[in-house]
């Protein structure tokens, strides 16, 4: 039997997918889909620290996204492949804020090779950075998540996945089809612990979008995705941009648990 119903407060779509003054970072946003994201954020007010290896891209990037957004975007330059990047990044946040808004786990590398040719290292960098890292940085960030989580606005923990790791991807990128998978499945077992303490967990898994990851596909194969895409296209930042501000606003606070495929429809296909 349903409880009593609660009364709803007034909204309009500006406040409902409002992130105005919340505090994000996003991992690897000073290209890609992290950059995306990123000026989406700095776009609609929100204060967004970006991580990058490359400390002057990273301070360039965060520089032109402050001037031309509403919110204000800080540079942390930081190499989350090993365990000490990972501490490093945890503890610049921690000792310039009091709480965390949103953690996007977008860091991540892609290694493709003939199933005879993979090499091991290739493979342990890609598992590494893509599942462990991210779960290693989430487990470092939960005590600022925590302090700026209530349960009408949660804190939120948006993993950056793939479609790869829903369909067999064309090309051979087995430790990188296998790790998104993993990032899943994380996601929902993540999504399980910390929903109890009004923290959201949900992966975007993007379709073909430019960046440098993709570079080699879409110079090879991009009339091919095109033709196998519903809606025609390939993705475009807006299309990334809007799927991690719904995440993100009060429009997203009750959506736990979901990988969103953002692929104009590819894996229907």
């Amino acid at each position: 039997m349903a409880g009593p119903q609660q009364k709803s407060q007034p909204m309009s779509s500006q406040n409902l997918f409002s992130i105005q003054g919340k505090v994000a970072l996003v991992t690897g946003g000073s290209r890609g889909i992290g950059l995306m994201i990123a000026r989406g954020y700095v776009e609609s007010g929100a204060r967004v620290y970006i991580s990058s290896r490359t400390k002057e891209v990273c301070d360039q990037v965060a520089e032109e996204l402050s001037e031309n957004g509403s919110g204000t975007c800080i540079s942390i330059p930081a190499d989350i492949h090993s365990e000490q990047g990972i501490q490093e990044l945890a503890g610049e946040i921690i000792g310039r804020e009091k709480t965390l808004n949103i953690l996007v786990n977008n860091a991540g590398a892609n290694w493709a090779a003939k199933l005879e040719e993979y090499p091991d290292d290739g493979f342990n960098k890609v598992m590494t950075l893509n599942v462990k890292s991210m779960f290693v940085l989430t487990r470092e960030l939960l005590p600022l998540l925590e302090k700026a989580a209530t349960p009408d606005d949660p804190a939120r923990v948006i993993n950056i996945g793939s479609i790869d790791g829903i369909t067999v991807p064309k090309v051979e990128n087995y430790a990188y089809s296998a790790s998104k998978a993993a990032v899943h499945h994380m996601t929902r077992v993540l999504a399980g612990q910390l929903g109890r303490r009004n923290i959201t967990v949900n992966a975007i898994a993007p379709g073909p979008f430019e960046s440098k990851m993709t570079k080699w596909m879409l110079d090879n194969l991009k009339e091919m995705i095109v033709a196998t895409c519903p809606l025609g296209r390939i993705g475009k930042p807006e299309d990334m941009a809007g799927t991690a501000i719904y995440l993100a606003s009060r429009a997203g606070a009750y959506v736990n648990g979901a990988i969103i495929p953002v692929d104009g429809g590819i894996t229907t296909q």
